[in-house]
């Protein structure tokens, strides 16, 4: 089992275990993480899931799609080069993630 390792945007650290193939996203409303409200529950079309993938782990993601990068634009908090949005990030078996949620999300 892997883990995501959220840090809010107050530098609260909350680390949870994530089952392979369950999106970040999915991971933090059935843990009940705060700082992602995933209005739309995860059908990409809201971007209120938006996290700050760590440096180190950004590079063993796949890259986004172009939906994705859309909705970036939208988000309450400017995205950064790190942005992704958490629905669209899946966990693998044996990579832990590390996200920072932004201050808002709407």
């Amino acid at each position: 089992m892997s883990k995501v390792v959220f840090t809010s945007a107050a530098g609260d650290t909350r680390e949870v275990e994530a089952a392979a193939g369950d999106s970040v996203m999915e991971v933090a409303m059935r843990n009940g993480v705060p700082g992602i409200v995933a209005e739309c529950g995860g059908s990409l079309s809201c971007a209120t899931c938006h996290v700050f993938v760590a440096e180190a782990d950004l590079a063993e993601l796949p890259p986004m799609e172009e939906m994705e990068d859309e909705m970036l634009w939208g988000t309450a908090v400017d995205r950064q080069p790190n942005s992704r949005l958490s629905c669209q990030v899946r966990v693998t078996d044996g990579h832990d993630l590390h996200v920072t949620t932004p201050e808002t999300q709407i």
